[in-house]
């Protein structure tokens, strides 16, 4: 049935939904972009991370919404595009011990149209935060888990409404929106890890079925979106959390993480199996104002497909390391569609250092040292 229903919605917006001929996202997003002048002065906040940014800019995401997209850490795929432009980046297992990224995009891609991959397939944890981002958030994935259960991604996406409005399916969609990049990394690799797009491309459709700021019922993405707090950071001489380490799983080192911090730029660089985690198209190192480690219950493999759960929605311990030195926090998040809150001991909301945000789920029992 899912196979007759990608091939219907396939049909449908390749043949009879014909794409407009000019930029949707915003309009004339081309001429916009050309009044940006990055001497501006840089007093906009922005509502996902609090980053600073110029008016020309805030001019341009606040015509579109929060674009997630998920990009896999497999060994064979690294160093990833565009995870260095997101504002904010959920890191969790996707199964076997390999872990997987979703990106959300909005301020950070504003001035640019920024190429992402390797995309990969949706999980249903991934949902969860997804759609904290509003109403009818943008998701971009490959397929995804679909074997009827509790991991029934696919399932999950038709029954919250998404399916053929703001789910960006590439098995509903293709080329050109999608195309494969066997040649990325200078040398042939692996089907699986040649998937890519765009932010212009994968906004320019949602625009094209009515998901622009507001939808086309006039409804705002952020009218069930609940903004964390935002402060500027300091940077620390002398800090108690200088580095992170953690293990997703036993025994697969290539997906262990640190983070080492840098006092020059008050951000934790990234580390990955050992290795500096880099940008391919920009050559950048990875780097957070915020690094959140939330203890999430795990559970599985819980079929023979090695598909995992997280126990996203309740309440849990959390680290959170920002300016050098690291919080005892806790996190709670009510229901799918709520947003998940960072407390301090005393009970208090988290106030993150603008900029970006990487929150790492991992099981309780992992051991983080810094």
């Amino acid at each position: 049935m899912y196979l007759v229903a990608v091939g219907i919605s396939y049909a449908v917006f390749s043949y009879i939904i014909k794409p407009a001929k000019k930029s949707v996202t915003p309009q004339n997003v081309a001429q916009t972009r050309s009044k940006i002048d990055p001497s501006a002065p840089k007093d906009q906040e922005c509502p996902i991370s609090g980053e600073k940014f110029t008016q020309a800019e805030r001019d341009i995401w606040e015509k579109r919404r929060p674009l997630m997209i998920m990009i896999e850490n497999h060994q064979e795929a690294r160093p990833q595009s565009g995870l260095s432009s997101a504002d904010v980046v959920y890191e969790a297992i996707a199964e076997g011990g390999i872990s997987r990224f979703m990106g959300v995009f909005y301020c950070g891609v504003a001035s640019e149209e920024v190429q992402v991959g390797p995309v990969r397939s949706a999980r249903t944890y991934f949902l969860d935060w997804a759609s904290e981002y509003g109403d009818h958030p943008l998701y971009a994935h490959v397929g995804g888990a679909n074997k009827p259960g509790p991991a029934d991604a696919l399932g999950q996406i038709n029954n919250y409404g998404w399916f053929l409005y703001n789910d960006l399916n590439q098995f509903s969609m293709g080329f050109p929106t999608y195309w494969r990049d066997y040649e990325r990394l200078g040398r042939t690799v692996a089907t699986e890890h040649t998937m890519y797009s765009t932010t212009d491309k994968l906004l320019a459709v949602a625009a094209d079925r009515g998901l622009l700021a507001q939808d086309k019922n006039g409804t705002d993405w952020n009218k069930g979106y609940t903004a964390w707090k935002f402060t500027d950071g300091q940077s620390s001489t002398s800090p108690t959390a200088a580095k992170i380490s953690f293990s997703f799983w036993e025994g697969y080192q290539d997906y262990n993480v640190s983070w080492i911090y840098d006092t020059a730029t008050n951000t934790y660089k990234r580390e990955n199996g050992s290795q500096p985690h880099m940008d391919l198209d920009n050559n950048q190192q990875l780097s957070a104002s915020n690094v959140v480690i939330q203890f999430t219950p795990l559970k599985g493999p819980i079929d023979e497909l090695k598909h995992m759960l997280y126990k996203t929605i309740g309440t849990g311990r959390a680290l959170v390391f920002q300016n050098g030195n690291v919080t005892q926090a806790s996190w709670s998040k009510k229901s799918r569609t709520d947003r998940t809150i960072f407390l301090d001991k005393a009970g208090k909301q988290i106030t993150f250092v603008r900029g970006p945000i990487w929150i790492e789920e991992v099981d309780p029992i992992t051991k983080v040292t810094y």
